[in-house]
């Protein structure tokens, strides 16, 4: 028999029991509630009928309890009719978790991006696969699951870089955060999970947390960088100096990508998940051309004494030791050197899409970073106009 679940009066009268309370809102349709004790804020649920087989799966919707109490059955309602809609168009009425969405998004990642992938996988086992959540079915997820979660990793202490042993920065906790709400986002696209809700405001980036890039080194503080670090490093350092890329992607050039007759590099997969091209001057070729000679072509372009490829755990310390022996800035690390030349090249007037595109990021990165560096060149171009 149906049962009144849609005001706060009719729940508060229904005796506690297993079976949820059943509300008939469609053929075959019914949202429900449950509430195994008088004391607890009842569980919302979803039933079907596949008329192919007959069978009446069940979805749970959560409490809703973050909403005051008369506003949850319409919550329920229209989460459950998401779910009705997901199974109209052939959607899995299966429960996902956490761990299958994190494991998903890993796979989606690895079509554009190995290193993407590499990392996205890295952050959840360190921060999500390892808590209590990784077994959670998502659609089980609530609001507090997410705030207590994101507070937890707020506290963890960093393990590397200048901070380390502190809890993490603003920025730290956006890129820790930013792979659990892509897949959960991944989950909702491919219809696995009816509703956003419960990630869309806690999993939220904190605004403003990537501010400017401050620490700048100027061509004579490179220059000495690059004189103060070991010979493999210099190389390294030197090819970080002369174009805007990133460290991982520089690491990661193989003596074939590089053609030395025509001056061309080829930049791999790496972030923005595309390959690009950069046809080198003479002056910036000249490095490349000299560390390409008599390797093969699939050994690192730009390599470690002993022929090893470059890794952000093998330039850390032999940069931070070279940093001292220059005196420059502390805090200057290898993406320094990536900041400071696409400074230059914003500074120098180069329009930002063909920043972005060499730089291999996205016009709006530019702008938000690095526009401020336009007003000189807008102030040059204006009293060029005067008569």
């Amino acid at each position: 028999m149906a049962s009144k679940i849609d005001t706060v009066l009719a729940r508060d009268k229904l005796a506690p029991r297993h079976d949820p309370y059943w509300l008939r809102v469609n053929t075959g349709c019914y949202v429900g509630f449950r509430k195994m004790t008088a004391e607890s804020e009842g569980n919302w649920w979803a039933r079907a009928r596949d008329t192919t087989t007959g069978k009446k799966p069940t979805k749970g919707l959560g409490q809703f309890a973050e909403l005051p109490s008369h506003q949850r059955f319409s919550a329920a309602f229209k989460a459950a009719q998401e779910w009705f809609e997901h199974l109209g168009k052939g959607g899995s009425s299966s429960a996902s978790t956490v761990r299958q969405v994190c494991s998903n998004y890993v796979a989606h990642l690895k079509q554009k991006s190995e290193s993407a992938s590499k990392d996205a996988k890295a952050r959840f086992d360190n921060h999500v696969l390892n808590t209590k959540l990784a077994d959670l079915d998502v659609a089980k997820l609530t609001p507090a699951h997410l705030e207590a979660w994101r507070k937890a990793l707020r506290a963890t202490p960093t393990r590397s870089g200048g901070n380390r042993g502190k809890p993490r920065s603003d920025s730290t906790l956006n890129r820790d955060m930013t792979p659990f709400r892509a897949a959960l986002n991944l989950a909702y696209l491919d219809g696995l999970v009816t509703s956003d809700f419960a990630w869309r405001s806690k999993l939220r980036p904190i605004g403003n947390a990537d501010r400017r890039r401050e620490l700048y080194l100027d061509r004579e503080q490179r220059r000495k960088l690059i004189d103060a670090a070991a010979p493999d490093l210099a190389v390294f350092l030197r090819g970080l100096s002369l174009l805007p890329l990133r460290p991982g992607a520089l690491a990661g050039l193989k003596a074939g990508d590089y053609d030395s007759r025509l001056k061309v590099l080829k930049i791999g997969k790496d972030k923005q998940g595309q390959d690009r091209k950069l046809k080198l001057p003479d002056a910036t070729a000249e490095p490349f051309t000299d560390a390409a000679k008599g390797k093969l072509p699939g050994a690192p372009l730009l390599s470690r004494e002993g022929g090893q490829a470059w890794n952000k755990d093998s330039w850390k310390w032999p940069i931070k030791a070279a940093v001292g022996a220059a005196k420059l800035p502390d805090g200057t690390t290898a993406y320094t050197l990536r900041h400071s030349v696409i400074s230059d090249l914003v500074h120098d007037g180069l329009d930002l899409l063909t920043v972005a595109q060499i730089s291999g990021t996205s016009v709006a990165m530019i702008e938000r970073h690095y526009g401020h560096l336009r007003g000189n060149v807008a102030s040059g171009a204006l009293a060029r106009l005067a008569l």
